[in-house]
C-alpha cells in the first residue's frame, strides 16, 4: 500500500566523491563530507564505513549549541572552539548534531558482526579545521557543523540512507526495505 502524502526526504551517501545527497521529490542538496580512512566495510572493529541501505535510527543534540561536544551520544557541556581544537587536534570530535544508522539489510549491515548501530556510525559535526571532501574518520560521516543542523532539521527518524559508490547509485529506495514511504 502507497501512502498518500507529501514525498518524504531520503539521502545518498557517494563513498567516492565523500559527499551527501539530500533528496526530496526534484529538490536536491549536496553537503561536503569526510567517510572513514580506512575506507568502505561493514565489520566490526574495522573503522570501515559501512555500505548498502540504512535508516536513521535516530536524532540526537536538539538544542546542543553549535560546537557542543558529544561522548557516547552524550552532550559533554564542552564547545568545540578553535582554541579547543587546537589542544586536541587528533582527537575524533562529534560535534553538534549527531543521526545515528541502523542497518536496514540483515547478514550485510544488521545483526552480528556487521551491525551498523551496534559499530555507532553516525552523521555528525566536526570542527572547521577537519579536512573533507577526502576520507579521514573512524567508520562515520563527518560534515560541516552548518551542514549538519540544516541536515538534522530536513529529516526524521525513520529517512532512508542508502551509502556506497556513485557508480553504483540507486535512484530510490528499495521498496522491499521501505514499504511504508511513499518516495520520489
Amino acid at each position: 500500500m502507497v501512502v498518500s502524502g507529501p514525498v518524504q526526504p531520503w539521502l545518498r551517501v557517494f563513498l567516492d566523491r565523500q559527499e551527501v545527497e539530500l533528496r526530496r521529490g526534484e529538490e536536491i542538496c549536496r553537503y561536503p563530507a569526510s567517510t572513514a580512512a580506512n575506507g568502505p566495510g561493514e565489520q566490526d572493529g574495522s573503522f570501515c564505513t559501512p555500505r548498502g541501505w540504512h535508516v536513521i535510527r535516530a536524532r540526537i543534540g536538539a538544542g546542543v549549541p553549535v560546537g557542543g561536544v558529544f561522548k557516547a551520544r552524550r552532550w559533554t557541556g564542552e564547545v568545540c572552539t578553535p582554541e579547543v581544537y587546537a589542544a586536541q587536534p587528533h582527537r575524533d570530535w562529534i560535534l553538534t548534531r549527531i543521526l545515528w544508522l541502523c542497518g536496514r539489510e540483515p547478514g550485510r549491515n544488521r545483526f552480528g558482526a556487521v551491525d551498523t548501530m551496534r559499530r555507532y556510525i553516525y552523521f555528525h559535526g566536526c570542527p572547521d579545521a577537519v579536512a573533507l571532501g577526502q576520507p579521514g574518520s573512524k567508520g562515520c560521516i563527518r560534515m560541516r557543523n552548518k551542514d549538519i543542523l540544516n541536515l538534522f532539521d530536513k529529516v526524521h527518524a525513520g529517512t532512508a540512507v542508502w551509502l556506497g559508490d556513485s557508480i553504483r547509485a540507486p535512484h530510490a529506495p528499495d521498496p522491499a526495505l521501505f514499504p511504508d514511504k511513499e518516495r520520489a
